[in-house]
């Protein structure tokens, strides 16, 4: 069976090919840039994905050598995400089911990022820590269903970097751009917030942008902002796998791309004896053959 999958829920615009058997055919992508120092616009976002569906699609299905025809079902990010974005990918999708009279299947959005980690990791009963632009979410499958153990109370991980980018003139996304930064810094102390299972953002991004108007250097201020935000992340993940039982870390989203994420929460799971697993960078972000 071949599933052609269409992401469309935010800055990136994707078309996937997955086969029922794991195999990745293709997995093409265009993504919206917005302004240096600006977040993404909804408007320009979808128009971006009008003028690029098309060519897309077309590279997608070269790529994987087959036709249109030849494909099984059409899978879309069905949510969440932003409304006018959603709607570029929906359309497409239901006109490719109607033309070539193919099921037509929604994908849950946070579902379509854990899936592609086990999937490309091996992974088997992990817990998944994903984190996005969009995401912060302390996960596992308990009961026959995907439950949630901790999350953000306000904004998340990767909108808290986005934020603080811009605020310092940098381009989007803000997360491998504050990593630069941050090997350059020195760690400067930052508000840590963490509530029982769950996380707040908003307290330490205020203080770091009042930090850096205030004249702390641009690389300090993202030392110490990373450090605290990741080691917030750690150990809530490391209490869900006390309370869990389990041994295994899955991280998934954007923010799992981060080499020092991946270091502090490697050293966790080996004191702990467990095991970590980290998305491949091609589909950490939000691509079609997560959806697919």
């Amino acid at each position: 069976m071949i599933s052609l999958g269409i992401e469309s829920s935010a800055h990136t615009f994707g078309v996937g090919i997955v086969t029922s058997k794991g195999e990745i055919l293709s997995n093409v992508k265009s993504m919206y840039v917005p302004p240096p120092g600006k977040g993404i616009i909804p408007r320009d976002a979808a128009q971006h994905h009008s003028n690029v569906a098309i060519s897309v699609l077309e590279r997608a299905l070269k790529e994987a050598e087959i036709k249109l025809e030849e494909v099984d079902c059409i899978s879309f990010c069905q949510g969440p995400g932003m409304p006018p974005c959603l709607y570029r990918g929906a359309s497409l999708a239901r006109f490719l089911s109607l033309r070539w009279k193919k099921p037509l299947v929604g994908v849950n959005h946070c579902v379509a990022h854990i899936e592609i980690g086990k999937l490309t990791t091996k992974a088997k009963d992990p817990i998944v820590v994903f984190l996005s632009g969009g995401n912060t979410q302390i996960i596992s499958y308990v009961d026959g269903r995907y439950r949630i153990f901790g999350e953000t109370e306000d904004i998340s991980i990767g909108n808290a970097f986005d934020s603080l980018a811009r605020e310092m003139g940098l381009p989007m996304p803000g997360g491998p751009q504050i990593d630069k930064l941050a090997e350059k810094g020195k760690y400067i102390q930052l508000p840590y917030t963490v509530k029982g299972m769950d996380l707040s953002f908003t307290g330490i991004l205020t203080e770091a942008i009042k930090k850096f108007r205030n004249g702390v250097k641009k690389e300090d201020v993202c030392k110490g902002f990373q450090e605290n935000c990741f080691a917030m992340v750690v150990e809530v993940t490391e209490r869900a796998m006390a309370h869990l039982g389990k041994e295994e870390v899955l991280l998934v989203g954007g923010v799992a791309a981060s080499k020092r994420l991946q270091e502090m929460m490697r050293i966790m799971c080996k004191e702990r004896g467990g095991q970590m697993f980290v998305v491949p960078r091609e589909n950490a972000g939000d691509c079609g053959a997560r959806i697919a």
